[in-house]
């Protein structure tokens, strides 16, 4: 191993989990993964054995291998190469879906909507992902998936439970300072979290998670205006630290928090 190479990975949570690395040369021997691996190449070229052909996936290109399929993987290029890597259980995706896991035929696509994807779930990596971010990334996984898979036919979503999304909406936000679990919604909605992910975004354009960001940020913009510390804006409003504040913060609103306090604070 390269003195450089390198590997960071969380602990898996709700069927998923995130990995980073680099390698300079040879990265892994035949292997195989009970799950999906679902991948991104950041820069270089990485190459592997996969189904019985060499693979190569570029920088900005995405690699699906299906699991139990055995690969192995090695930089294709001088330079080595550097990757992120969802590793998501097939039960999750065949649960999202109300059927089978599909089958993705190429291993290697350039593929806008899945590099989407895997930067939404490592957009705080390391930090652990929250349990409704954790489950709209295999709902948007498991469509994504079903789109390229073969042989897996679409299924017709029921109409939208109004009444339901109604109260995972109130419940959300009454509860934006802290984690909210995804049982808890299936508790009071009645519906499986994959139905209420899909119901929530065609009811309120937009996913559980973000929705209950988007009301910590509002108070978040409160405070700020009120004369709290930043740090102590952060940890009221249930961001794990400053800098995930920040990101989330500027993601939003398009200004970092304290470029906004000294507008709004000037302002005044």
């Amino acid at each position: 191993m390269q003195q450089d190479d390198r590997i960071q990975f969380d602990e898996p949570s709700a069927g998923l989990q995130r990995l980073a690395a680099r390698f300079n040369g040879h990265a892994y021997d035949a292997h195989r993964h009970e799950t999906y691996s679902v991948g991104l190449t950041l820069r270089g070229v990485q190459e592997f054995h996969y189904r019985g052909a060499l693979h190569a996936s570029r920088a900005g290109q995405v690699v699906v291998l299906h699991p139990d399929e055995v690969h192995d993987g090695h930089a294709g290029v001088p330079g080595g190469f550097a990757y992120r890597m969802l590793y998501v259980d097939p039960a999750a995706i065949a649960a999202a879906l109300g059927g089978a896991a599909p089958f993705v035929a190429d291993a290697v696509a350039d593929d806008p909507a899945m590099v989407a994807l895997l930067g939404e779930a490592f957009a705080d990596f390391p930090h652990p992902l929250e349990p409704l971010a954790a489950d709209a990334v295999v709902a948007g996984l498991a469509e994504l998936l079903m789109r390229r898979g073969d042989g897996v036919r679409r299924r017709r979503w029921t109409a939208v439970d109004s009444r339901a999304v109604s109260r995972a909406r109130d419940y959300l936000a009454a509860e934006s300072p802290r984690r909210v679990a995804s049982r808890e919604l299936e508790r009071i909605t009645g519906l499986d979290r994959f139905t209420l992910s899909r119901q929530f975004r065609a009811a309120c354009g937009t996913s559980p998670h973000r929705f209950q960001v988007g009301r910590r940020l509002d108070r978040a913009r409160t405070l700020i205006l009120s004369g709290r510390a930043l740090a102590d804006v952060a940890a009221t409003t249930g961001f794990a630290d400053q800098s995930h504040f920040t990101r989330h913060f500027t993601a939003r609103f398009g200004l970092t928090p304290g470029r906004w306090a000294a507008l709004a604070h000037g302002a005044r």
